[in-house]
């Protein structure tokens, strides 16, 4: 057993090694050359256009590595199928289930792979990429509207309110993680607004604190204070420490894509939505599937071996293959798909995640028992 074992392991590790560094050697082509275009614009340089596509490489290798899994593993049962060595070990009681269990063992090492990468490198790199990019363009844009983020926090002694609700509006982000054009509107629980506080600039501090540079802060008196004479009261100050609830975690889950972050990260920004009561789905749905993405190397070393049972006259190893890249092509469709469509039909977020998986799991399953069967 220990033999087949690293029969089929090293076949299995090569071809997949193949397929993936192929995959990633195409890509980083394609984002280098996309980069080529900005060199020279604004200081940016061949050495950051080059550096900008090697840090996109863990990236596409997260998002990639099911793929390869799949046709590399096809690629090498399909060689052992046509060499009649599967046959040789399936004549020697290399049973089917056993086969399966065989199998199982890369899979989930491939998806352990699949996980620390996505967890812990890529969100580094896509980090480190925006930062390149940021630097080079003077700023990351979050779009015409910015960034909002929402917090609640009691108000401060002194004050008739219990309660303030809070909207922070981020325009940009600079690339050493400044934030740029901040607005800052504080409301009573009575929804009337209260403070608004507008600076040039700002940094999340490690305590958690913003500080604030060249701040206009206003704020309007309550209705009985109005009637007392009270007015507006307006401040320029060149500084301004806010306490806020909104650390740099919640900051960076609301500015940066959800590459950046890990599953922890999205987990936690989740639950910040939901404390403040905010629509999370999205987020939900993008944590499931961080979360589930790895378990897909399983799947595509499942739905790898019914072509070992593929007589080789069904075909070469070239149309098996071609085979396999069609159906890598459609579950990354389908992947994209199924989280648009779990929004817009409100599918419970784990739901949406896992189906592709599901099903192309069943689909293997499936075509693995009739070509046992039948074949």
């Amino acid at each position: 057993m220990k033999t087949v074992r690293w029969l089929l392991y090293r076949d299995i590790l090569g071809s997949v090694v193949f397929v993936a560094l192929a995959f990633l050697s195409l890509f980083y082509f394609i984002d280098f050359v996309d980069e080529l275009e900005n060199v020279g614009r604004d200081g940016y340089t061949l050495a950051q256009a080059i550096g900008r596509g090697l840090l996109a490489v863990p990236g596409h290798f997260y998002e990639l590595f099911p793929i390869a899994v799949l046709i590399g593993t096809i690629y090498a049962m399909a060689r052992l199928a046509q060499s009649s060595e599967f046959t040789i070990l399936r004549t020697a009681g290399l049973g089917p289930w056993r086969a399966l269990r065989l199998l199982a063992v890369p899979g989930l090492v491939f998806a352990l792979l699949t996980f620390v990468v996505g967890d812990y490198v890529a969100p580094g790199t896509e980090r480190q990429a925006l930062a390149l990019k940021a630097g080079s363009r003077g700023g990351l844009s979050l779009g015409s509207g910015g960034a909002w983020l929402k917090d609640r926090r009691p108000a401060a002694t002194g004050q008739a309110d219990t309660e303030r609700n809070i909207s922070v509006n981020v325009t940009a982000a600079a690339g050493s993680g400044e934030l740029l054009g901040i607005r800052i509107f504080e409301f009573d629980a009575d929804g009337r607004l209260r403070t608004r506080i507008a600076a040039r600039s700002g940094r999340v501090l490690k305590t958690g604190q913003w500080a604030l540079q060249e701040v206009e802060r206003t704020d309007w008196p309550t209705p009985e204070a109005a009637l007392r004479g009270s007015g507006l009261q307006i401040q320029n100050l060149p500084e301004l420490t806010w306490a806020t609830a909104l650390d740099a975690g919640v900051v960076a889950s609301a500015l940066l894509p959800a590459q950046t972050m890990s599953t922890l990260d999205l987990w936690r920004y989740v639950s910040h939505l939901a404390d403040q009561d905010q629509a999370v789905q999205r987020q939900e749905i993008a944590f499931w599937k961080k979360a589930l993405y790895p378990l897909a190397c399983v799947v595509m070393v499942a739905l790898a071996l019914p072509f070992a049972y593929l007589h080789a006259r069904a075909g070469g190893v070239s149309y098996k293959v071609f085979g396999g890249i069609m159906l890598g092509i459609s579950f990354v469709l389908l992947n994209n798909a199924s989280g648009h469509l779990g929004l817009l039909r409100q599918w419970t977020p784990w739901v949406a995640a896992a189906a592709p998986s599901g099903l192309y799991l069943l689909i293997s399953m499936g075509a693995f028992a009739w070509l046992v069967r039948y074949r």
